[in-house]
């Protein structure tokens, strides 16, 4: 056999698991003011621009909605601290994952990863597509309702374009990412500058009255607050990478405040603003909140506010493809998918397999460009097919659902553990009294909407993430012979297309 080379070895020691005594770990690059760019980078997308409308259609009136946005970003505040907490008890990546893993053991912790994957992240991008569908389409369509296909074919085709574009090039995925994060700054500004000029002008009488019928049951106010915290999801996305944050018992509680009260600031904001130029039931009759804002207010240039809205939301699309690398990372290291999906690039320091994504002499191996296109057609697929049943109202409450229902589990873990494991260091320590309120307001949100207005996709959603489990006891619990021979040749394929060697073997 011939004597391998000194060059060749060190390729072969790409990736190796990251539990390992001597191995490479995800690096710590990840400082204060990254991390708030991640927070506000991943909260502000497509929500700020569609919730406006549903969020006043449950409330009714201007006050209760200002109300609401408030209080949603005072909710994502106390459940992000109460993350914090988790976070830097728990120094592992891979947001919830780790934390239900410690405090019920391997199935909940499971089912989040199944119903992330499944359920959460595919619904998350086909409302931020039906979203960009439905801006472009208001601008081509002006004062009549686009048609119902037309916007669901222009959504799914944003998927197919989003999709094809990460699955081909990971340096223009990330040019992408970048110039629509700036898009996304700049219609922000455009429209709080906007508002407050007009604001100083004395537009004010759509404030007056502003609590005059408004809705009050239980159904309304919880509907509300799921299209409200649907504009604010993202607040535990620095969880996922608490491995790569640098002093996290620092950093991570620290860009949570500046980061959240941030953007709650400037939903706020936004939200005063299209009440100055139009009046309630304007807002509720406009197809895209934002384009009639610009077309009353920066007429002749109106074009630029569904242009960059469209950005923004593709930017929001595009964020999508990579958030769930960390996930699959921590569920291989864990046994809960195929283990080479644990091993790090030693090269890049990335969960490299996890994200199918791994650059030599700056090209992706043929067959891995394969693997990841498979990967994110499969999430486009999914996202596809969610589309074409539903609307973005239908798939924000089934999103919400799934969502709020194991963040409450989470947090309702970080008591647990008060008790269970109180060996365990807890640089930051929240009050008892957030994460008992931000339980109770999780349970009223899982289940008033259930109660007061039943629909069916509460209950697909519940069927989803149950179906978890006939996968789980076949490959990970009972690891039944017929399906550890289905999955044996997977894991071997992607271990020889990956070049990697096991954990358990030492590179030659």
């Amino acid at each position: 056999m011939e004597e391998t080379s000194p060059r060749r070895r060190k390729e072969d020691e790409k990736s190796i698991q990251s539990t390992e005594p001597k191995t490479t770990r995800l690096q710590k690059e990840v400082g204060l003011l990254s991390g708030i760019c991640i927070i506000v980078g991943t909260i502000i997308g497509s929500g700020i621009f569609i919730s406006p409308k549903s969020v006043l259609a449950n409330t009714a009136s201007v006050g209760p909605c200002l109300i609401i946005w408030a209080a949603c970003g005072i909710l994502a505040t106390l459940g992000a601290l109460c993350f914090a907490e988790l976070g830097t008890m728990i120094t592992k990546s891979g947001g919830e994952y780790p934390y239900l893993m410690e405090a019920f053991g391997p199935i909940p912790a499971y089912l989040f990863s199944w119903t992330s994957l499944i359920v959460m992240k595919p619904t998350s991008f086909a409302i931020i597509c039906l979203s960009f569908s439905e801006y472009v389409c208001a601008a081509f369509y002006s004062g009549c309702t686009p048609p119902a296909v037309v916007v669901k074919l222009l959504a799914a085709a944003a998927i197919l374009l989003i999709t094809t574009v990460n699955a081909l090039s990971v340096r223009l995925g990330s040019y992408v990412q970048n110039v629509f994060t700036a898009a996304k700054l700049v219609i922000v500004a455009i429209i709080i500058i906007s508002g407050l000029v007009f604001l100083a002008q004395g537009h004010v009488k759509n404030f007056q009255n502003s609590f005059e019928g408004a809705q009050t049951s239980v159904g309304s106010i919880s509907l509300a607050f799921y299209n409200g915290l649907w504009a604010y999801d993202g607040w535990n996305q620095l969880n996922y990478i608490t491995e790569e944050l640098r002093n996290p018992y620092r950093n991570l509680p620290m860009a949570i405040v500046i980061g959240i009260p941030l953007v709650t600031v400037c939903y706020i904001l936004m939200n005063i603003a299209y009440f100055t130029v139009m009046t309630p039931t304007e807002l509720l009759q406009s197809q895209a909140v934002a384009v009639t804002f610009g077309d009353r207010v920066l007429y002749p240039a109106s074009w630029v506010v569904p242009l960059f809205v469209a950005f923004s939301t593709i930017g929001a699309a595009n964020g999508t493809c990579f958030t769930a690398g960390r996930l699959i990372y921590v569920a291989g290291r864990e046994g809960h998918m195929l283990k080479v999906l644990s091993y790090i690039s030693v090269k890049r320091l990335t969960p490299a397999p996890a994200l199918i994504f791994y650059v030599r002499r700056g090209r992706l191996y043929p067959a891995l460009r394969r693997l990841r296109q498979e990967d994110h057609k499969f999430q486009g697929i999914i996202a596809i097919i969610y589309i074409i049943p539903g609307d973005i109202n239908s798939l924000v409450n089934y999103f919400s659902f799934a969502a709020w229902l194991f963040y409450g589990m989470t947090i309702l873990g970080l008591i647990v553990m008060r008790f269970t494991r109180k060996d365990l260091e807890r640089p930051i320590k929240v009050p008892i009294f957030i994460p008992i309120l931000v339980i109770l307001i999780s349970v009223f949100l899982v289940l008033a909407p259930i109660i007061s207005e039943p629909a069916w996709e509460y209950l697909y959603c519940v069927l989803f993430i149950l179906s978890g489990l006939i996968f789980y006891f076949l490959f990970v619990y009972y690891k039944f012979g017929w399906a550890q021979r289905i999955s044996r040749p997977v894991t071997k394929h992607l271990q020889m297309l990956m070049e990697v060697v096991p954990p358990e073997k030492d590179p030659e």
